[in-house]
């Protein structure tokens, strides 16, 4: 049995950790994989041959990047959600500082190192760039975005990272964009694309084990921060994708029947054999699905951008 007793929760890590680990089935946020060893972790997935979605997103950013900038037009803050360490996006930055176009790039992530390494990064490189980091989650950042900000924006979203949410999260996670967008912004988005289903389980399920580490690093932050006892050895990671929905998931799946004791959280757990942690989700998309998540939120899309083999999608929305 669990013990479900009400321990001093004051932080939203703990938070959801508790609420994760006594639910069922178990779960936890992917959004916690990342900290300094996450975020080298998930570099070293992007360097995957299997990992296809950031070399095609790169291919479309390198060769569409004059329309792309010229529908994003002049005098504006570019914000990117989720920003990591800005590889592709620097694809964008270089040609804007190029053109001269007057513009400041505000890049948001959850991971403070991953921003530290991109100011870094793009202080070195471009330094004609103004960067203003922000921390935090989307959905926090998402409300601050007016307050920040008297020019136009540009809203970036890249890597497909939209994938995260089932569509009903989608669809308020869009609307809550609408509602911070003025007539004139814009926001450009990626959409990783249905293909061929063992392409997609490759991807997230590699042999070399880089994508299982990156799911684990959620357990060792928590035996680290909180204090908890999880042997990683009891746990292997595992992906299911479902192509009539378009929908892959990622789960720790418990080996043996075993305890786990979360100090700070004054919890004891009960894993199963071959109980679950369901930790990512990862949804995969055509044009009709778009366009109706869009309708949904009440925008439109005014462009949009494929790699030559439509692996992965870029749209640009505006509000309709």
């Amino acid at each position: 049995m669990q013990e479900k007793t009400k321990p001093l929760i004051n932080t939203t890590f703990k938070k959801e950790v508790y609420e994760g680990l006594t639910a069922f089935p178990k779960f936890l946020s992917s959004k916690y994989f990342y900290n300094e060893v996450g975020d080298k972790l998930f570099q070293d997935i992007m360097a995957m041959p299997e990992y296809y979605l950031t070399n095609t997103e790169f291919d479309i950013l390198s060769e569409h990047k004059d329309k792309i900038t010229s529908l994003f037009g002049n005098d504006f803050s570019l914000f990117e959600l989720g920003a990591g360490d800005g590889k592709k996006t620097k694809i964008l930055l270089e040609h804007l500082s190029k053109n001269n176009i007057d513009f400041d790039y505000r890049p948001i992530d959850i991971s403070q190192n991953a921003l530290e390494q991109l100011k870094k990064s793009v202080n070195a490189e471009l330094p004609n760039v103004v960067i203003n980091t922000l921390q935090g989650t989307y959905f926090e950042t998402l409300k601050n975005i007016d307050e920040n900000s008297t020019k136009r924006k540009i809203i970036l979203f890249l890597g497909s990272n939209i994938g995260n949410l089932l569509h009903p999260q989608a669809i308020d996670f869009l609307q809550k964009i609408h509602a911070i967008l003025d007539k004139e912004d814009l926001v450009f988005m990626g959409f990783d694309q249905k293909k061929n289903p063992q392409t997609i389980l490759d991807a997230y399920n590699d042999k070399t084990g880089i994508t299982e580490a990156f799911n684990k690093n959620i357990l060792t932050r928590i035996n680290a921060e909180m204090g908890g006892n999880f042997n990683l050895e009891n746990f292997t990671h595992w992906e299911v994708y479902d192509p009539e929905s378009g929908t892959a998931k990622s789960y720790l799946v418990s080996k043996v029947k075993q305890e786990v004791v979360i100090k700070a959280l004054e919890l004891q757990l009960h894993f199963d054999a071959w109980e679950t942690i369901h930790t990512e989700i990862s949804q995969k998309y055509d044009d009709k699905v778009v366009t109706w998540l869009s309708e949904q939120a009440n925008l439109k899309i005014i462009a949009q951008f494929a790699d030559n083999e439509n692996l992965y999608k870029n749209y640009i929305f505006k509000k309709a």
